[in-house]
């Protein structure tokens, strides 16, 4: 079922200055801002060479990401993203194993314009975990 690593996200307070550490110090390709209001997080990727590094900064007060960063002042990992073929088949073979999908559980379209999950990160080694339909 999982396949290739997609990203691995950290949440931010400052886009900019993780953007500059990365584009700076480590010489990365970073996008362009994107704010995704459906998420309630504004998102960078780093693109490497078999991944990506996504950097999540609040968008608004309500922001998933802004108790996140109440809980850990200065960042750090959010979540990490797998590939799924079949996000839906993906989605019932884990329900039916016990695990528990975030929010309605149905797919929400993701930053890369794709269907995502989120599961419970009580099921997964305490991290939170993404699928996203490859």
């Amino acid at each position: 079922m999982i396949g290739r690593l997609n990203h691995v996200a950290i949440a931010v307070r400052d886009l900019d200055a993780a953007v500059s550490v990365y584009r700076n110090a480590l010489g990365a390709t970073v996008s362009e801002p994107t704010a995704e209001p459906d998420h309630g997080v504004t998102v960078v990727f780093v693109t490497l060479p078999n991944t990506k590094i996504e950097f999540l900064e609040p968008l608004g007060e309500n922001s998933p990401i802004a108790k996140f960063l109440e809980r850990n002042p200065d960042g750090g990992i959010h979540h990490v993203c797998y590939e799924v073929d079949d996000i839906i088949a993906a989605r019932d073979q884990l329900k039916a194993q016990g695990a528990r999908v975030l929010g309605d559980g149905e797919p929400k379209i993701g930053a890369h314009g794709k269907p995502v999950l989120f599961l419970h990160p009580k099921d997964f080694c305490g991290t939170l975990t993404e699928l996203e339909q490859a």
